[in-house]
């Protein structure tokens, strides 16, 4: 058994024993050889569903339908809690699209992404989602829709569709190879850096999305390794912080093989 799969069995083993619903996709991109634990299952998405929800943009820029340097406004009752940084702001704001894609990726801004799902529609995004190739991962409300929320509408990730995903910004063809590189470049900014780099420490570059939230902890990216490798952990209603242990170390393991 190589270093590679002796890693990944660890791994799996040190999941089995954890409270909750745990997932674990990984595909070295150098060889193509592929590992999964629960990866075509269903999870909470928490703020990995801004992945596609980018990458939704982006396409749609593609097309001709908007322009990244095109202008919106955020009102006051736009605004939610949490991650980001325009519900610090008094007032309106006035921002570019580039802008609100780089805030909901970089700092996990909630409210730009709401920004951003109310300027498409909910239905716009779910054909998009659809048109990658996403038949798990779904987007159902708005981030902070208590009311939805407790109606149990939900969005939701697949661990093997986001790798999918990730693969083919890798390889340049995800719309096409400059759209690609721009959506790495804005990965690679990611300021949330405590679980796929908390152990790898900028030792490489991690293009990557995470997503918090009660009793969920996701992250989903590429580590440029030797071998360059796709990895996507995913997990619900667990212990946020053994899981999140695991994902550190896992990620880190799975670097130092590649050596």
């Amino acid at each position: 058994m190589n270093k590679e799969l002796q890693v990944l069995e660890s791994i799996k083993k040190e999941m089995a024993p954890l409270t909750g619903h745990l997932g674990l996709y990984y595909k070295n991109l150098a060889t193509g050889f592929e590992y999964g634990v629960g990866e075509d299952e269903v999870y909470g998405a928490a703020s990995v569903i801004k992945l596609p929800l980018f990458l939704h943009t982006l396409a749609e820029c593609e097309k001709g339908k908007l322009s990244l340097d095109d202008r919106i406004v955020t009102e006051e009752s736009d605004k939610v809690p949490s991650c980001g940084a325009l519900n610090m702001f008094t007032g309106t704001v006035e921002t570019d699209i580039r802008t609100l894609c780089r805030l909901m990726i970089c700092i996990s801004d909630n409210t730009a992404t709401n920004r951003l799902l109310r300027y498409f529609g909910l239905e716009d995004v779910e054909r998009g989602f659809i048109a990658m190739g996403l038949e798990k991962t779904k987007i159902r409300r708005f981030l902070f829709d208590h009311r939805e929320s407790l109606r149990g509408v939900q969005n939701h990730i697949c661990p093997k569709e986001l790798g999918m995903i990730l693969e083919k910004l890798y390889r340049g063809e995800f719309v096409n190879e400059e759209i690609s590189k721009y959506a790495i470049d804005v990965l690679l900014e990611q300021q949330i850096n405590h679980k796929l780099d908390g152990k790898i420490n900028e030792e490489v570059p991690i293009a990557h999305k995470t997503g918090e939230d009660y009793m969920l902890s996701n992250d989903v990216g590429i580590v440029y390794a030797k071998n360059p490798f796709v990895i996507c952990f995913a997990g619900h209603d667990t212990d946020v912080y053994l899981w999140e242990d695991l994902i550190r170390r896992a990620a880190y393991n799975l670097y130092k093989a590649q050596e």
